[in-house]
């Protein structure tokens, strides 16, 4: 059965936000206040258009790049904020962020070093690695999904990239956890639930999930939450083999939305009838519909799309303007992987 929500009470849920950010901003300004919308406008006026056009050759070749630079500019922005310190390549005795669990699956980040090289050959030393990711995911969403969105720019890169300071939220986590996680970086139940729509795309290791299939806990083997159809499928394809962090990244994936009218990598509101129906993949995301003021809004963009595209907008411009550094911060980096000294 269809859950009908009043239209008025997801509306006062998302004034309150509103409002609470408001309140928030004016007590301390927001980390952001310095991005500016077309920030290269005069120092690099192509840059934008570069970054777009490498990402769209990139996915005339290969789809799956869409979902990973939105999930690599989330990574990114979720440790010391929107730096560009998850591009940095490890040294001898220092692991950077790429080397922690949560990372070792991240992908395209040639696209991102296309980019860079591109925008360098244009105007050297101008634009940043952070930018180029947040421009990137950008432009990901809108080939994907018609998600269209300015975006502020002018973010500095990072020059600390460690990979004892990731702690993403656990794909097996409660929804308290998960929105405590997401509280933490200043972004509320409304982001949490919009930008998890993203799991509508791309794929998931069997290695994520396989604790809801077979070892959930010690009264059920399985979560009860899940479908009982797709248990079965999941079933099928993730047999109780023993997997690894050490060959996660090359055990069996599944789709993160079974039914995904646009494919696996395209970006629209399907995951939220699957959410409500309890045939989310992921237990972080299957969570949204235990907390009433998530399952409210699942249930909104479920039946309004058009909703879930403006709202997944501003999310993404808000978590790209998590802790970012601006003016005389960090640095402009001429090789991503590398800081400058």
């Amino acid at each position: 059965m269809a859950l009908k929500v009043p239209r008025h009470s997801l509306l006062l849920l998302l004034a309150v936000g509103a409002v609470q950010a408001a309140a928030a901003s004016a007590a301390v300004p927001p980390p952001q206040a310095q991005l500016q919308v077309s920030f290269y406008a005069r120092s690099c006026p192509r840059a934008e258009a570069i970054v777009r056009r490498v990402v769209r050759r990139s996915a005339a070749r290969d789809r799956s790049v869409l979902p990973a630079l939105i999930r690599l500019h989330f990574h990114d922005c979720f440790v010391r904020g929107c730096d560009g310190s998850v591009l940095i390549d490890s040294t001898p005795g220092h692991p950077a962020e790429k080397e922690a669990p949560p990372n070792l699956t991240l992908r395209m980040l040639d696209v991102v070093d296309d980019a860079k090289a591109a925008v360098e050959e244009a105007c050297p030393g101008v634009v940043s690695c952070a930018d180029i990711v947040a421009l990137a995911a950008r432009d990901a969403a809108a080939m994907a999904g018609r998600v269209r969105y300015e975006l502020p720019t002018g973010r500095r890169d990072g020059t600390v990239s460690s990979a004892a300071e990731v702690n993403l939220p656990s794909p097996s986590a409660s929804f308290a956890e998960a929105l405590s996680a997401f509280r933490s970086i200043g972004l509320g139940v409304v982001d949490l639930t919009t930008l998890l729509g993203s799991h509508t795309m791309g794929f998931c290791h069997c290695g994520l999930i396989m604790n809801r299939l077979y070892n959930y806990n010690s009264t059920s083997p399985f979560d009860p939450t899940m479908d009982a159809g797709l248990l079965a499928v999941l079933r099928r394809r993730c047999p109780p083999h023993v997997v690894t962090p050490q060959n996660q990244s090359r055990d069996v994936i599944v789709p993160m939305n079974f039914v995904a009218p646009l494919g696996p990598f395209g970006l629209d509101n399907s995951f939220y009838p699957s959410v409500l129906a309890g045939r989310a993949v992921l237990q972080i995301d299957q969570e949204l519909a235990s907390s009433g003021a998530a399952r409210r809004i699942a249930a909104m963009f479920a039946s309004r799309p058009g909703n879930f595209r403006v709202q997944f907008a501003k999310s993404m411009v808000k978590l790209g303007g998590v802790n970012v550094l601006t003016g005389r911060q960090g640095e402009v980096r001429l090789n991503c992987r590398r800081f400058n000294s």
